[in-house]
């Protein structure tokens, strides 16, 4: 199963779309993990071009104003919780650390296949997908 040839995943933040209820924006908040870990904080959504979904989480860890941050994809599958400036996801730290290397250059079909299944998800464009409950506060 191949992601559909029309579909192409979008960083929100350079595109003129906007979410429909603007207080779901989770960019700039804080992600830890399922102990309560600090991972990073949300610096951008992927949307699909298509059915206009987030897809995944970019998320900053580490660094210096932006200088040797390290940078990871989470599907929105991953996120547990939303609340207040925090989002949860149901992953370690060192899990998160470990996903398949991001490099926004480097991006394709397979590697966004690599990372769902790293995960442990299926891809938003195989058969019986279900988009997940995102967002949801508490």
């Amino acid at each position: 199963m191949t992601m559909p040839a029309n579909a192409t995943l979008l960083r929100l933040g350079q595109t003129d779309l906007a979410l429909a209820q603007p207080a779901e924006d989770i960019r700039g908040r804080k992600v830890v993990d399922s102990n309560g870990d600090d991972i990073g904080d949300v610096e951008e959504l992927l949307i699909d071009d298509t059915q206009k979904h987030v897809r995944f989480i970019e998320v900053a860890s580490g660094g210096f104003l932006g200088i040797g941050e390290t940078r990871f994809l989470i599907p929105v599958d991953a996120i547990k919780k939303i609340e207040n400036n925090v989002v949860h996801v149901d992953r370690t730290r060192q899990d998160v650390m470990s996903a398949p290397h991001y490099d926004p250059e480097l991006i394709n079909e397979e590697y966004f296949s690599r990372v769902y299944g790293y995960y442990g998800f299926g891809p938003f464009w195989a058969p019986g997908y279900a988009y997940p409950m995102y967002p949801f506060y508490i």
